[in-house]
């Protein structure tokens, strides 16, 4: 088995990539219904097309425990959907609608569940340096 860049494990080659790309993580709640096409209409608006190559972009719905990736590779999106057995996942408030731009360290801690606005230790090392 081979680990992808956000820590999750999968058969086969590396799913989504993400070293060299723009993390958007879309303010608000989204309907989860939508499928790539109705997901694209969205992250339309909010960066020039132009832009688009290797830009992923993260939805939430309301329901907290499901999350969706939109990644255009090039030739058109991909979509990568996450559902939370228990637990949610953690997101700011929608302030003004625009995206946040996020790391992939941040996305990693994302995806896991954890918040990735002020992450600590849950169980801090004994010893450091």
């Amino acid at each position: 088995m081979q680990q992808a860049d956000f820590g999750h494990q999968i058969t086969g080659g590396i799913m989504l990539n993400l070293s060299s790309h723009k993390i958007y993580l879309c303010t608000g709640h989204t309907d989860m219904r939508k499928s790539i096409n109705g997901l694209s209409l969205l992250a339309e608006p909010l960066v020039p097309k132009q832009n688009w190559e290797g830009a992923v972009f993260v939805f939430r719905g309301k329901n907290a425990s499901r999350i969706k990736l939109l990644w255009w590779d090039g030739q058109g999106f991909c979509l990568f959907y996450k559902r939370f057995e228990r637990g949610k996942f953690i997101w700011p408030n929608a302030s003004n609608g625009e995206p946040l731009t996020i790391t992939r360290g941040q996305l990693s801690m994302l995806m896991e569940g954890i918040d990735w606005r002020a992450p600590t230790w849950s169980n801090p090392p004994k010893y450091a340096g």
